[in-house]
């Protein structure tokens, strides 16, 4: 996979913030050398974030947010400081830009008080530095630079680089859990649901850091696995199968080998995990009228027997034998208050940032909503939740006290 092939969510995600007028766009397309946003002398030139996956040194794959002007007037503008406020959850580097003349402001103030409160890693720009008589001493988080003249742009760059998070910071999907030389089946149905002419974003991404781990994967579907095993002549250290088949892919998994789904180890990977098997549980104690939220990260074409707005919400009314009601988010859409919802069940989260899916699984315990994912949910409605977090005993531990 290279640079360019690098999916949204395993990206760095820096965000340019800032009042109107004071150079985002501006200050973007000096950084990434390319005219990725349009630049106007017109407040509000910006009127939606935009967002550009690209390759920026020395930091590698990326991918650029530009924010509308945080000091928008009126109710668009009350719309579009909302949506800039929505790109806090999923971004990893904040830039404030500032105008250098003006100094900041009381919005600006209100930003750097979001980035310490979400714990985000900032970096101050004072552009425009070249209409200074003097440029002042930056302090600590602050840079004084001019786009138009590049002054600065590549300290800059270096100072964004120094904040991005590092390789051994992020998790492994699946490679902690193998060792060189281990073989790996992978169970991936091939039905009406799946893309034409490649693997789903989960799958392709396990398949990737098994390799990495010098590992074995070995790629079946769910009517090829009992056959497969049998003829392996070496029992596989682990079989991850698409949750929808879990129930026939345990059956004809041996017990004396590890079995688990690629939404579970998304969940783990995305730091959803332990919350999302408590959340399981809570199944059991719904009521009639309650109100369960699908959440999706992603938007996709919507298939006759989709898994999240059809199969889930079936299988969750078969199990409970409650009348419940379902709301359903796709995309970046995800409601602040959750009050109204019993429970959340979101999709495993591979095209969401790790920090988006973490900001949704904090909205949930602060309002006390139990959340899980779909193929935890659906292991535990098929009541093999316990053998497919075999592969993590302590969660395994947890769940059966």
């Amino acid at each position: 996979m290279g640079l360019n092939d690098t999916p949204a969510a395993d990206r760095t995600h820096i965000g340019f913030f800032g009042r109107r007028n004071v150079g985002k766009s501006s200050i973007v397309n000096a950084v990434t050398g390319q005219e990725l946003a349009i630049v106007s002398e017109v407040k509000g030139t910006t009127t939606d974030p935009v967002y550009k996956a690209m390759e920026l040194l020395p930091m590698g794959p990326v991918m650029i947010v530009d924010t509308p002007g945080i000091d928008d007037v009126g109710a668009l503008g009350e719309l579009r400081i909302k949506k800039t406020r929505q790109v806090l959850n999923k971004t990893d580097v904040a830039v404030l830009v500032v105008d250098a003349q003006l100094g900041k402001a009381k919005e600006d103030e209100e930003l750097i008080s979001l980035f310490e409160e979400k714990k985000i890693d900032y970096i101050v720009v004072y552009n425009k530095s070249d209409l200074l008589e003097a440029v002042k001493e930056a302090q600590m988080h602050e840079i004084y630079v001019s786009a138009k003249d590049r002054i600065n742009i590549e300290a800059l760059k270096e100072r964004i680089a120094s904040l991005a998070p590092g390789d051994d910071q992020k998790l492994r999907i699946i490679g902690d859990l193998i060792s060189p030389s281990d073989f790996v089946v992978l169970v991936t149905p091939i039905d009406k649901a799946a893309p034409k002419g490649r693997l789903i974003l989960p799958q392709q991404q396990t398949i990737r850091d098994i390799l990495e781990a010098d590992a074995v994967a070995i790629v079946v579907k769910e009517y090829e696995l009992r056959e497969t095993l049998a003829n392996l002549g070496k029992k596989p250290r682990l079989v991850i199968t698409d949750s929808q088949v879990f129930a026939k892919v345990s059956a004809d998994t041996p017990k004396d080998i590890l079995l688990t789904s690629f939404s579970i180890l998304f969940a783990r990977y995305k730091g959803l995990l332990s919350e999302a098997v408590k959340g399981a549980v809570i199944l059991d104690e719904l009521k009639d009228g309650d109100t369960i939220l699908i959440s999706e990260g992603c938007t996709h074409h919507r298939q006759c027997d989709d898994i999240g707005q059809v199969k889930l919400p079936r299988w969750i009314r078969n199990y409970t034998g409650k009348q419940l009601n379902f709301e359903f988010t796709s995309g970046g859409e995800f409601p602040e208050d959750l009050s109204a919802y019993r429970l959340v069940v979101h999709c495993g989260g591979c095209m969401l940032p790790e920090r988006e899916v973490k900001y949704r699984l904090k909205c949930a315990q602060d309002q006390k909503v139990p959340i899980t994912n779909y193929g935890i949910l659906i292991a535990y409605i098929q009541g093999i939740l316990k053998r497919s977090l075999e592969p993590f005993p302590h969660l395994l531990a947890e769940l059966e006290e």
